[in-house]
């Protein structure tokens, strides 16, 4: 199973429970939340994935593994573009900001990207335990779905795009951070 598979079966667990009202467990005052745990996963994946494309040298943003697939700085934009895209789909109040869609330095990528992460952060914040397991309008591809999924999707989307960010940095002579040892 993969990881996405998982994460996209614990958030419909988790909004199943939710919606019924139920607690399963006793819940104490440092019991995690969807919510919580969301937000927290939301960090981690930003810190993540703002480490591996720091890792990269500017001059190496180009760089293509082979023709036919995106360069380097594209994963990162790419990130970006759907962050922004699906995150608005959630119907937040906090303002998306201006990111440059068409940026490709190393700097600007990583700006866009970063921003991309702070608007989720943003809008999950708005979200409540109930909200998270009600339904909207998703994206297109993925119809009318809780806001847990649509957070679990971008966080697969996102452990996807920095598998392939590792091998590029490998092909590199590159350590990817998460890998590095003392």
């Amino acid at each position: 199973m993969t990881r996405t598979s998982r994460a996209f079966i614990l958030a419909a667990a988790a909004a199943a429970v939710i919606a019924s009202g139920a607690r399963p467990f006793a819940q104490s005052a440092t019991s995690a939340s969807l919510k919580g745990d969301f937000l927290k996963e939301w960090a981690n994946q930003k810190s993540a994935l703002v480490k591996i494309a720091e890792a990269m040298p500017a001059e190496k943003f180009t760089f293509k593994a082979t023709p036919a697939q995106r360069d380097f700085g594209g994963h990162v934009m790419h990130i970006a573009q759907i962050n922004m895209m699906v995150l608005k789909t959630l119907g937040g109040k906090a303002p998306a900001p201006a990111i440059n869609e068409k940026a490709t330095s190393k700097a600007d990528t990583i700006k866009a990207m970063s921003d991309s992460f702070d608007y989720g952060t943003a809008v999950l914040n708005e979200q409540t335990e109930q909200s998270m397991a009600g339904t909207i309008a998703g994206p297109p591809w993925m119809g009318p779905s809780t806001p847990a999924r649509i957070i679990a999707f971008l966080i697969g989307h996102t452990q996807d795009t920095y598998g392939q960010m590792v091998v590029y940095l490998r092909l590199n002579g590159l350590v990817p951070p998460a890998s590095q040892r003392p």
